[in-house]
């Protein structure tokens, strides 16, 4: 792949990753865990580990950009770092929100055909939340199919190379 392809990939997903930032932080700034009026101790449980996934999510996007601007202002363009890191971030932002691994909530792969929003919550959540997750699904499910590519290609790269 080109370093000027991949170059814009980076820039894209750089700009994918401000602005989630900007829209997870927001949130999670401004939401606290009794106003999402949790009734029973067990929707508090379910809520404080909706709201760790996305706080663990908002972690690891800040550094993912920070990532993306250090590569992006070396001179010159270090591609193999570029796919490095595109390949982390496919790891790390991407699949940690369409499956978290403290199964925060799940995606329904079948719901990609019938057009609906694919992440579903395991228990009844606060209609805030459910925008805020349906608001982010498009943008990642673009990125993610803009980076499957590195899942395999990476991987392929580090095999040969031993």
């Amino acid at each position: 792949m080109g370093n000027t392809l991949v170059e814009s990939q980076l820039k894209e997903v750089e700009e994918f990753l401000t602005t989630t930032i900007k829209t997870l932080e927001d949130y999670v700034n401004e939401t606290t865990l009794s106003q999402l009026n949790s009734g029973s101790e067990e929707e508090r449980s379910y809520h404080k580990v909706v709201l760790a996934n996305l706080r663990k999510l908002l972690v690891f996007s800040e550094e993912s950009l920070d990532a993306c601007k250090i590569i992006l202002n070396s001179e010159p363009f270090q591609k193999s770092a570029a796919e490095k890191t595109l390949y982390k971030i496919y790891h790390q932002c991407i699949m940690e929100f369409f499956s978290p691994k403290n199964d925060a909530w799940y995606e329904d792969s079948r719901s990609a055909y019938t057009g609906r929003n694919s992440i579903k919550f395991y228990k009844e959540v606060p209609e805030s939340l459910r925008q805020l997750v349906k608001g982010l699904e498009g943008e990642f499910q673009r990125i993610r199919e803009d980076l499957e590519f590195y899942e395999t290609d990476y991987r392929t790269k580090i095999i040969q190379s031993k």
